[in-house]
């Protein structure tokens, strides 16, 4: 990577209002100290995956890697710029509204990691889920998430969400790496029933180019659970796998389960 990209731009679309997580919900979210409902993380990272998609095409939904922490929130309706500047011989990318909303860096990896089916047990989701609790992302526990595919309709709605227009999804059939964030966080609301929560940051390391149609599934282990300034945090190694047999992505997902709510002055 030798030179900039152009920043791209987009107009932010909080797809989540009517979503069970009260986050993303405008009067939920000013009690915790945000100024209206938060963008869903795993959309903003979707923003994030423009730009390398533009610089290297195919080969980066078959093998790139990009890291994103979210540091601010972006509101709905909001102008932000992505910005990716290379950095070795990759991008370093920001999400920029005012100031800077989000970091990360994105890259095209040479030789992928050899992970093994068998190292990622197929768990199913809780029968029954239950309010969070301390027994809910115990260390080392093994999750599954509900199967879930996004067919054409589907696939094509979730580009218009996340106001997605490079041709390379429809024209190649194929799937937008931010639907494999969203089978991340359906870890974590297909074992517990959860309040308010954040998605703070990830990790994906694409394997495979996922297709539309494909039946994915996340196969996750819970990696920390720690306390931190009065927030629960909850982080993840898994890997989504389309179709039983396939690994698309092998990621690592950090959120606040449990955040500590604004106390009034």
């Amino acid at each position: 990577m030798t030179k900039r990209l152009e920043s791209y731009r987009v107009e932010a679309f909080n797809t989540a209002k009517a979503s069970e997580n009260k986050m993303h919900d405008d009067r939920v979210a000013q009690k915790f100290g945000f100024s209206g409902g938060l963008v869903p993380g795993v959309d903003v990272l979707a923003y994030m995956i423009h730009p390398p998609v533009l610089a290297w095409g195919r080969d980066f939904l078959e093998r790139g890697l990009i890291e994103a922490r979210f540091t601010k929130p972006v509101y709905d309706g909001e102008t932000v710029l992505v910005t990716a500047d290379p950095a070795g011989d990759g991008l370093a990318l920001q999400v920029v509204g005012g100031d800077v909303r989000a970091t990360g860096t994105a890259s095209l990896t040479s030789q992928l990691p050899k992970l093994a089916l068998a190292d990622f047990p197929e768990i199913d989701p809780v029968a029954v889920r239950a309010p969070v609790d301390a027994s809910s992302y115990v260390l080392d526990k093994w999750l599954g998430s509900a199967p879930r595919c996004w067919p054409q309709d589907a696939a094509a709605e979730y580009l218009a969400e996340v106001r997605e227009a490079d041709p390379i999804y429809a024209r190649e059939g194929l799937m937008h790496p931010g639907v494999l964030q969203r089978v991340m966080n359906k870890v974590l609301v297909d074992n517990a029933i959860l309040g308010p929560w954040i998605h703070v940051g990830s990790r994906m390391q694409l394997l495979a180019a996922a297709s539309l149609d494909d039946e994915l599934v996340a196969r996750a282990r819970v990696t920390a659970n720690y306390e931190r300034k009065g927030h629960r945090f909850v982080e993840l190694d898994a890997l989504v796998v389309a179709n039983g047999t396939t690994p698309v992505a092998h990621c690592q997902h950090v959120a606040i389960y449990q955040p500590r709510e604004k106390v009034a002055a």
